[in-house]
């Protein structure tokens, strides 16, 4: 990034569960959001149209892969209602897939996480 920083360069970005050449998976550290994972290209590039045909499809195969995980190996408490994947970067414009377990007892269901809060984070559910 000219000039700045990137998060996402510098650093796993969270907990590595996973890693090729191309890319990494990680599970985000983000509060009253307990299944938050990313799948985040190596490469520095900010538009998902950048990518080659074939890269393209190794990444949304990554992204298909951890929801699938998600659907399938939750434990029955945070079996999710949906599960939302995004790439926005507008705030860190490193190419990244948000892959979120949303629970309707989450803070924020069932406006998206970034949104403002609609109801208290459940302690009980958290812990």
């Amino acid at each position: 990034m000219a000039g700045r920083a990137c998060p996402l360069c510098d650093g796993p970005g969270g907990t590595l569960l996973a890693a090729s050449p191309q890319l990494r998976v990680i599970r985000a550290a983000e509060t009253g959001f307990p299944a938050f994972y990313r799948v985040v290209w190596t490469q520095h590039v900010a538009e998902f149209s950048a990518l080659t045909s074939a890269e393209r499809q190794a990444c949304m195969e990554a992204v298909a892969c951890v929801e699938r995980a998600l659907l399938d190996h939750l434990p029955a408490a945070l079996a999710p209602t949906k599960i939302n994947l995004a790439a926005l970067g507008n705030m860190v414009p490193h190419l990244h897939w948000h892959v979120i377990a949303r629970h309707d007892w989450d803070s924020h269901f069932p406006a998206p996480v970034w949104a403002a809060p609609v109801r208290p984070a459940p302690a009980d559910r958290l812990a």
